[in-house]
C-alpha cells in the first residue's frame, strides 16, 4: 500500500471543522518529533477575529480526519471542549522544560494515549 502524503505547506492554513461542520479554526503549524520523525501534534488556531485574540491548541495528529473532497480537516471535538482545553497564546508557546507534561495533558484531554507511551515492540 502506498502511503498517502501531504506537504506541510499544504496543511498549514487548512480549515478545521468539527463533525457538525462548525468551524474550529485552522492549522498553524505541524510539530515534528525529531527523535521518531512522527507528527507529534498540530497547532490549531481557534477563536478571535481576523487573527486577533486567537488561542493556539496542540491537537494530537491522530485526532484529525481528512476530508479530501472538501479540502478540510475534521476534528471530532465540540467547541465547548476545545474552549476548555489546555491552550497557549501565539506569543507564549509551551515551555521546553515542561513540554512533556503539557503534551501528556493535551493527549489526555482528548482521550488519546500519547504515541511515545504506547508499546513499541515489534514481532520479527
Amino acid at each position: 500500500m502506498t502511503p498517502q502524503t501531504l506537504s506541510s505547506s499544504s496543511i498549514s492554513g487548512t480549515t478545521v471543522v468539527n463533525a457538525k461542520g462548525e468551524s474550529l479554526g485552522n492549522i498553524k503549524e505541524l510539530m515534528i518529533d525529531t527523535d521518531s520523525g512522527r507528527v507529534a501534534y498540530a497547532v490549531l488556531s481557534f477563536g478571535g477575529f481576523l487573527g486577533l485574540g486567537d488561542k493556539y491548541f496542540a491537537m494530537p495528529w491522530e485526532a484529525f480526519k481528512i476530508d479530501s473532497e472538501e479540502e478540510k480537516f475534521v476534528l471530532n471535538v465540540e467547541k465547548e471542549r476545545l474552549e476548555n482545553a489546555p491552550g497557549f497564546d501565539k506569543d507564549n508557546w509551551p515551555n521546553r522544560a515542561t513540554h512533556q507534561d503539557y503534551l501528556d495533558s493535551v493527549y489526555n484531554h482528548y482521550g488519546y494515549t500519547p504515541y511515545w507511551r504506547k508499546s513499541t515492540s515489534k514481532a520479527y
